[in-house]
């Protein structure tokens, strides 16, 4: 038996001759994503995808997600302790898709909002570098625009639709369409965190704190933090979002639906109750911690929601 194996870059399939006979065989591809995408493990573990780790610091030591616990994370937040976060290297995302290029998979990437980190500008000049070693390759980097569990939502979307046979370019169509429609309503609970990250004025942090204001926030289309609202107490901002959701879901359905929260299990309870009454009984509520990539900047007891809507 005798074969050769021509690439074919522009349709991703390769021409395989056997015994005389050309016969087509798709290229696989691989699915990755960021552990921005705040999906807890036990989801993570049923799904067909890869993550790529994105650093931070508190008080001047680095780790990843697999180095502390959450609960470690957000109590030494409330202690004071200082966190900065950084984006992916080139070199991480060049090492980490050029051994499935060497592998004959294709590669495609759902990177976390360029709106609020530079990774998703590192893995396009990771994929460019690549495709001047391997012009054979395929590797697509889509921007999410979306943090956090949106990010997940979006996550889930892509695997389930891989899953169900859409090739590497048409899932990448797919998802640069639909990425607008993951809205994102959130609200913290402490505006240093904000003010800390630049998001706020010393004196407005002051000036809500002393008065209980709560701001409400989302994501817009270019994947960036936006205020909407203030709102006075926990309770309220909460219900605040309710009524954000009501305003942006339309008609789609919402089988499932995700929420990342900053150690506050308590009123994530209370969202996924007032969540379910707007999408069904039966929809999937998918609840994780806030990330410390995301919770560096938002603090303990954010809350963020996210749903398929009609628009941000």
């Amino acid at each position: 038996m005798t074969r050769c194996c021509l690439a074919v870059p522009d349709d991703r399939q390769r021409l395989t001759m056997i015994n005389g006979g050309i016969i087509m065989i798709k290229r696989p591809y691989v699915l990755y994503c960021d552990t921005t995408c705040d999906l807890p493990q036990e989801r993570l573990d049923k799904m067909d995808c890869k993550l790529l780790p994105l650093t931070f610091e508190i008080d001047g030591k680095a780790y990843t997600n697999a180095d502390i616990s959450m609960e470690e994370f957000y109590r030494r937040m409330r202690e004071d302790a200082v966190t900065k976060t950084s984006q992916i290297s080139v070199g991480l995302i060049e090492e980490t898709f050029e051994k499935e290029v060497m592998a004959g998979n294709d590669v495609l990437y759902l990177a976390f909002s360029s709106g609020l980190s530079g990774t998703y500008n590192s893995a396009c000049i990771a994929r460019d570098n690549l495709l001047e070693k391997y012009p054979d390759a395929k590797i697509v980097v889509v921007d999410s625009l979306s943090a956090s569990s949106g990010e997940g939502l979006l996550l889930i979307y892509a695997e389930q639709k891989k899953r169900q046979g859409m090739s590497i370019d048409q899932l990448a169509g797919w998802l640069e369409v639909n990425r607008y429609k993951i809205c994102h309503v959130f609200t913290v609970d402490d505006l240093k965190y904000l003010f800390r990250g630049g998001r706020v004025s010393r004196a407005k942090a002051i000036a809500g704190t002393l008065m209980g204001i709560k701001p409400v926030l989302h994501v817009d289309n270019d994947g960036k933090l936006i205020p909407l609202d203030k709102v006075r107490g926990r309770k309220q901002s909460i219900y605040k979002l309710i009524e954000m959701i009501k305003e942006r879901c339309g008609d789609n359905e919402n089988k499932i639906v995700t929420m990342s929260q900053g150690d506050c299990m308590e009123d994530a309870k209370l969202a996924e109750k007032l969540m379910k009454e707007i999408f069904g009984k039966d929809t999937e509520v998918v609840i994780a911690y806030t990330g410390p990539v995301i919770g560096a900047h938002s603090g303990p007891g954010t809350l963020a929601l996210f749903f398929y809507g009609d628009y941000r």
